[in-house]
């Protein structure tokens, strides 16, 4: 008759492992949509620590100090701030002009119109400027 190869209980042994593998139930995984809000920080704990940052730098809590508020207080208080109130901060925040003063808007209108002054007495449409010689 037949007889079985020395590998054949080895054999079994694995492919009944596999069989088990793949027989035995895994646990049933669930997907599901996740919202922004669970992945992505909201924008008013965004603003929140945004406005952290601020507070702590150096020229901020010495502008606090001059008019006589405590650094401390003043971070605990946005820490206590709503929700509406910070995004009405933050607008506010966006709408203002970056570093800017009335000082370099005047020099930077000056500049503009001397730039276009220039131009047009060196296109020889004006005769502005006496170090300009036009043809």
């Amino acid at each position: 008759m037949h007889t079985k190869p020395a590998y054949f209980p080895v054999l079994s042994m694995i492919v009944l492992a596999v069989f088990c593998m793949t027989v035995i139930p895994a646990p049933a995984l669930h997907a599901a949509m996740l919202g922004t809000e669970s992945v992505l920080p909201s924008q008013a704990e965004t603003t929140r620590s945004h406005l952290q940052k601020l507070l702590q730098r150096d020229e901020v809590q010495s502008s606090l100090q001059e008019h006589g508020i405590n650094p401390t207080e003043a971070q605990a208080r946005v820490m206590a701030l709503s929700d509406a109130e910070l995004a009405r901060i933050q607008n506010r925040l966006d709408t203002l002009p970056a570093g800017q003063g009335p000082v370099g808007a005047i020099v930077g209108g000056a500049v503009f119109i001397f730039v276009v002054l220039l131009i047009t007495d060196i296109l020889g449409f004006t005769d502005v400027f006496t170090f300009v010689r036009s043809r």
